[in-house]
């Protein structure tokens, strides 16, 4: 499915489909990239939402048996669907990431698979006004302020 893939769930009475939308995949910028062979860095990319196989396949891998660490490894090659020109995205590739890299990736695995999103509440100190920003690092941004990444939340 492309980035921003949307899935229906549900039919009505007419067969079509009907609910809500479910975003199955993020992009994201890595905090340093991830250095191929050639010395190329490789810093966008997209990560999927994890099936229950994602999780479940890799507990029968010989290398999480032995170092239940590797699982990590092993659910973010089956996860992340694009990094860079970097092709397959498989456990080695994941093993040569510096470890902000990794730290990174183990966050939005968790934001997207646990909470749907990649969203975060924060409150700006200067002006206090409740801002809800990308923690995905996704999309250029340079300069003060919150960003484009960020939008005004509902006030209750």
């Amino acid at each position: 499915m492309p980035l921003g893939a949307t899935v229906s769930s549900g039919t009505g009475s007419s067969g079509s489909a009907v609910g809500t939308a479910v975003r199955t995949e993020f992009a994201f910028t890595l905090p340093v990239g991830y250095v191929d062979g050639s010395g190329v860095a490789h810093r966008e990319g997209t990560m999927r939402l994890a099936t229950a196989r994602d999780e479940i396949l890799p507990l029968r891998d010989p290398r999480v048996r032995e170092n239940e660490a590797y699982l990590t490894v092993i659910l973010l090659s089956r996860v992340i669907t694009s990094l860079g020109e970097v092709t397959p995205i498989n456990p080695g590739v994941i093993e040569g990431m510096f470890a902000a890299d990794l730290a990174f990736l183990q966050d939005l695995y968790r934001r997207i698979n646990a909470e749907g999103h990649t969203r975060i509440a924060v409150t700006c100190p200067s002006c206090e006004h409740d801002f809800a920003i990308d923690s995905s690092g996704a999309g250029p941004y340079s300069g003060s302020g919150p960003g484009p990444a960020a939008s005004r939340l509902e006030e209750s």
